[in-house]
């Protein structure tokens, strides 16, 4: 079986949904899109200095998807984020922070995003052999009860000083907490910037109010899309975003400003056209948008992942970041479940809707 039929196979049902639809909302010529150029146009003209531009090439010209301008990206903080044990029970191999790096590496991802902690340790055997995207704030939930805060873990020198070629951070939009860590983190990248890294913004919304009834707006369109205007107006180079899942935020919970071409004509309830809505709130495009792969279903993850990955291709995306998928399993299956996913960025078949 060849790669196309492979992936149309675990796309089931859907897969000429997904394959065969058109967007006929944002138009895929509006876009810029990602390629072997993308940084040329998306930062040409830009303020990023050229050390900034050269973190940006060791990502984008590393692992399989080399060149294309497309990423995978390894991310493992859930050790703090979820918990050691619930994280990393499934295979505790990846308690040793080495093991991380080896499947970043086996599996041919462009980088890998993990801990000070893991980073610090490996700096000298890893950090000239896979870009290190450190990441500096995390929400821990050893706190009784629990609260939802990112808090900053190590200074962005010191990611530096570990090899490191971007910071990422999180900041929780929608939160009581979110004015301090947008200061926290604008600052953190203009130093990120002066320094020659990267910026990987994690865009998520915190909010009990965004549930109404037993429907969750934490991954709306419209939300997350202002989420992600909001983190490319912080100067990120990359965004990472969940998948739309529903639209209509704004409008269901009371808030915020809105206009019916936004849902009638910039969207539609495809998952393809809700995703693009989340491109071209990245600046159409001229700041990636990578989606976040999710949580481990078990069985359905080879699905599930190669689905997302369709939806972020075809919708203008530029790659996935996918980590419970990959290490809550033998270190092999984690290499397999990755390479399907750049596997969907290297078939041609699979292009922009």
């Amino acid at each position: 079986m060849n790669t196309m039929d492979h992936i149309a196979s675990l796309l089931g049902k859907e897969a000429e949904a997904l394959l065969q639809h058109e967007c006929t909302t944002l138009s895929k010529t509006q876009l810029n899109l990602p390629g072997p150029d993308h940084l040329d146009n998306a930062f040409g003209h830009s303020n990023r200095s050229p050390q900034v531009l050269r973190s940006l090439q060791q990502i984008y010209h590393t692992g399989r998807l080399s060149g294309s301008g497309y990423l995978s990206i390894l991310p493992v903080d859930q050790g703090i984020e979820h918990t050691a044990g619930s994280s990393f029970a499934p295979n505790p191999i990846y308690f040793d922070p080495e093991n991380i790096l080896e499947l970043a590496l086996e599996a041919g991802c462009n980088a890998v995003a993990t801990t000070f902690g893991g980073l610090a340790l490996m700096s000298r055997k890893y950090a000239h052999k896979i870009p290190f995207i450190v990441k500096i704030n995390h929400n821990e939930l050893l706190t009784y009860p629990n609260k939802y805060d990112q808090v900053l873990f190590g200074s962005v020198r010191e990611a530096w000083e570990l090899g490191a070629v971007a910071v990422g951070a999180t900041i929780y939009f929608g939160s009581e907490e979110a004015n301090r860590q947008m200061v926290e983190i604008a600052q953190a990248f203009e130093e990120a910037h002066e320094l020659g890294m990267a910026t990987v913004l994690w865009c998520y919304l915190r909010n009990s109010d965004f549930k109404k009834g037993s429907t969750d707006f934490h991954t709306a369109a419209d939300l997350t899309g202002q989420a992600n205007h909001l983190g490319v107006t912080l100067r990120a180079d990359l965004i990472k975003q969940k998948l739309p899942t529903n639209n209509g935020g704004f409008t269901q919970l009371k808030f915020g400003k809105t206009h019916p071409a936004m849902y009638e004509q910039l969207c539609s309830d495809h998952p393809i056209d809700l995703c693009r809505y989340q491109v071209a709130n990245c600046y159409m495009g001229r700041i990636g948008l990578i989606n976040s792969g999710g949580a481990s279903q078990g069985a359905s993850d080879f699905a599930e992942a190669a689905k997302t990955a369709v939806i972020n291709k075809r919708a203008g995306g530029s790659g996935l970041i996918s980590g419970r998928k990959a290490f809550q399993r033998p270190m092999k299956e984690g290499i397999e479940l990755l390479h399907l996913i750049q596997d969907v960025y290297l078939t041609q078949e699979i292009d922009l809707a």
